[in-house]
């Protein structure tokens, strides 16, 4: 049995036992769903109506060919949301809109919360994983539903089929590795231009991604600390861990042995929370590892006398509400203040953690990713305007 249907048959059961029934269901019938595309087709006596069995096979090829990222378990179309009401009598709005920089365009789409007249309010950008998109996206991690609550913009930078035949974000590519160049800059233009349309609080700009998404939010992070405050890496990967397809493909399989990122320089690094499933059979949980080194690295390369304690984090041992085992190290500056953390989920695979069943790629049996990326965050402000 395949280890995404191992895990989602036992978080079917942890939340039948935890009588979240209707959650539990979702997940049944994801399972059942999915399993004309992930599960092997025996072979069988050639029929006339063959469109299913070719279907699938065609899509094997896709993935063995280009798995450079989320592989596909449903497919979802984009569509956009309508206004809607919200408790206070206010409206909130998802909308589609697009972005321009150096000949080359970006779709987009922008999360507005119900109106508050109180203050600027942050900004989130959330880059998804391969063969998804801003609305299955925004389903699965709940995202939007947190702003609703806590009172924020979320913006969905959407990568194009023309740009990767998988709509994955080209991280392992040299050119969109840094700053004022490929898809990185198109990413930090699209921010400036919302933060200026909107009037976003620039100490709290932040941006997260799910597998090649979180791997080039590490990319965005790092190129411009100027725009984000923080960033959360879910099932990604190291700035620097690839510069071509093949070496991409290693990496995730059998983990980062030491990225080709360039030496850390005096910049402060930018504070980071990671979450990686220990039974990831897409990107090797050592990937995480690599991110948080990366940070702790930049740390020292910023500080020489620094004595962040990279060897002896805060370690804690918890259980979600669903019964999903993980293990949270935190890594604190000199000063007390946190750095970065890293959520090991023991016996999740490559899904957002805690997601909704309803969106792809995603255990809702874990720890709520989402929440606890965002409370990282709000406590990350930027120390200066940019």
């Amino acid at each position: 049995m395949k280890p995404m249907f191992r895990n989602l048959i036992r978080v079917a059961t942890r939340l039948t036992r935890a009588g979240r029934l209707t959650h539990a269901a979702k997940v049944l019938k994801r399972l059942l769903s999915g399993m004309t595309v992930a599960v092997p087709v025996p072979a069988r006596k050639p029929k006339r109506r063959r469109a299913p069995a070719k279907k699938t096979n065609t899509l094997a090829k896709v993935q063995t060919r280009l798995p450079l990222g989320v592989l596909p378990a449903r497919k979802t179309r984009a569509r956009s949301s309508p206004s809607r009401a919200t408790p206070d009598g206010g409206a909130d709005t998802f909308a589609a809109g697009s972005y321009s920089h150096a000949g080359r365009t970006l779709a987009y789409q922008l999360y507005s919360p119900p109106a508050r007249a109180d203050a600027p309010l942050p900004l989130v950008v959330m880059l998804h994983g391969c063969k998804q998109d801003s609305d299955d996206f925004a389903r699965g991690t709940g995202m939007n539903q947190c702003a609703v609550e806590q009172g924020f913009y979320v913006l969905y930078p959407a990568q194009a089929q023309s740009a990767n035949p998988l709509r994955c974000w080209n991280w392992f590519k040299r050119n969109h590795q840094r700053r004022d160049s490929g898809e990185p800059a198109l990413i930090a233009g699209m921010t400036r231009a919302v933060m200026r349309e909107r009037g976003i609080d620039p100490q709290r700009v932040y941006i997260a991604g799910l597998s090649a998404g979180g791997a080039m939010a590490a990319i965005v992070a790092a190129a411009y600390p100027d725009i984000f405050a923080a960033v959360g890496v879910h099932s990604g990967l190291a700035l620097g861990a690839a510069d071509n397809v093949m070496r991409a493909l290693d990496v995730m399989k059998n983990g980062s042995r030491g990225g080709t990122a360039p030496a850390p320089t005096a910049q402060p690094p930018v504070p980071t929370i990671v979450f990686h499933g220990d039974e990831d059979a897409t990107v090797h949980p050592s990937n995480g590892e690599q991110v948080i080194s990366a940070v702790l690295e930049s740390v020292g390369g910023a500080n020489e006398s620094s004595d962040v304690p990279a060897n002896d984090p805060q370690v804690e041992q918890g259980v979600s509400r669903e019964g999903q085992r993980y293990t949270r190290s935190t890594h604190r500056d000199r000063n007390g203040n946190a750095i970065a953390e890293h959520w090991l989920v023991h016996g999740a695979g490559h899904a957002w953690s805690g997601g909704d069943p309803e969106g792809s790629f995603t255990d809702a049996a874990g720890p709520d990713a989402t929440r606890e990326m965002l409370r990282f965050f709000f406590e990350h402000p930027a120390a200066v305007s940019h």
